[in-house]
């Protein structure tokens, strides 16, 4: 890229650039996910893709073009922001910035490197299920690749996780609780839940016992402590934030519970699913349903906090559609998408599943337009970002804490 406002004050939260793109590119795949047939499969592959092409109607046959084209557009984005990143980051290593970071609250929002990374091995998996022919026949073999690439980004997380920590609570008076008056502090479990999912995905497509097994047990530690960082960052930065106010340019890290919840929503069923499946482990439609229900209830709460928060500071006004810029902004992506992806799970593996209401009916895709929308908005949030931050326009950047 051009030299551009990102260039010239770069900081790790632009990694959410590319998380972003890789969540709008989960989106689409959600359109042949639940539209087409995939009998025998979790998912679908290139053959049932195909196979829908070729026997479809006009409308599938568009859904599908969209949905490709859009996984292909969207992935590429994510490759080359996660590509652009990295060689930014290299350099900003060397920089007395990043000792000062290292050394501050803000040394956690190095975790936006492996949850890019996480995204990225994801958006590849997809793009090969939904573009190579004959993936299937060989995806066993990859499987184990898979869990050795998310066990080697979930150990960099820790890591990191463990270098701020044991800097923290070693000592007394190096953590700025006054400067904890937003969730940013909760990118470590938005890091650890990523690779979980990831973790998880073996579980959900593998015939085979033993990684099933390691699949389940491993999303299932990376998961609780993801879960348990969350509870324990959620509960001091609320105290703060009644103390001192919600810090103005990390106001969108209060939507993060969204996409966390969605993630681990997507980690529970492939591990259901994979339990199911191989070891006989048994839940019911209405299960599921009820718990992507309390997911959802769950992620309208922080929605109306978070937006209530947002409108009363103007952030959107100054932040979005004004001139200021932050690299936080990109955290408001990252809800839109985790909106849309669960209530595409909540319609077709909650309500049809549980015969709650008929797949492709008119109620059906109500809410399924709500969904849509939702991934539209922030497509149209993503181009208007980039736009901001790597166009050419030189307004102060306001880093993200």
């Amino acid at each position: 890229m051009k030299s551009s406002k990102a260039s010239e004050s770069y900081v790790p939260m632009y990694f959410l650039t590319s998380v972003g793109a890789g969540g709008l590119a989960v989106t689409f795949f959600m359109y042949l996910m639940f539209w087409i047939p995939h009998p025998g499969r979790s998912v679908p592959v290139f053959e049932d893709i195909m196979a829908a092409w070729a026997t479809g109607g006009t409308s599938l046959k568009v859904a599908i073009a969209i949905a490709m084209a859009g996984i292909a557009v969207f992935v590429y984005l994510n490759l080359k922001s996660l590509i652009w990143n990295l060689s930014h980051f290299a350099q900003f290593k060397k920089t007395e910035r990043y000792t000062k970071l290292r050394n501050s609250n803000a040394e956690t929002t190095l975790l936006a490197m492996p949850l890019a990374l996480a995204m990225s091995v994801n958006g590849l998996f997809i793009t090969g299920l939904v573009f190579v022919p004959g993936l299937w026949t060989v995806v066993e073999y990859l499987f184990p690749l898979a869990l050795i690439a998310f066990a080697a980004i979930a150990y960099t997380a820790l890591r990191t996780i463990a270098d701020f920590l044991g800097r923290v609570l070693s000592k007394g008076g190096v953590f700025d609780v006054t400067a904890h008056n937003s969730f940013a502090q909760l990118l470590p479990s938005f890091a650890l839940i990523m690779s979980a999912v990831g973790f998880a995905a073996p579980a959900a497509m593998s015939t085979q016992p033993w990684i099933v097994a390691i699949s389940v047990v491993g999303s299932t530690v990376l998961g609780t402590a993801a879960l348990i960082y969350a509870l324990l960052a959620l509960t001091t930065a609320f105290n703060s934030m009644l103390h001192y106010g919600t810090a103005e340019e990390a106001g969108p890290t209060l939507l993060i519970i969204i996409p966390f919840v969605t993630i681990f929503s997507i980690m529970f069923m492939r591990q259901d699913h994979g339990l199911h499946a191989t070891f006989n482990g048994h839940s019911t439609a209405v299960d599921t349903l009820m718990f992507l229900a309390k997911g959802l209830s769950v992620q309208l709460v922080f929605l109306g906090l978070g937006l209530t928060v947002l409108r009363r500071q103007g952030y959107f006004q100054d932040f979005v559609f004004g001139d200021k810029t932050s690299p936080g902004s990109y955290a408001l992506v990252c809800p839109g998408v985790a909106l849309s992806v669960l209530l595409q799970f909540f319609v077709n593996k909650g309500l049809v599943a549980a015969d709650v209401i008929e797949k492709f009916g008119t109620t059906y895709w109500v809410i399924t337009a709500i969904a849509i929308a939702f991934q539209f908005a922030m497509i149209a949030l993503v181009f208007r970002l980039n736009a901001q931050h790597y166009g050419t326009r030189t307004p102060s950047a306001i880093p993200a804490e």
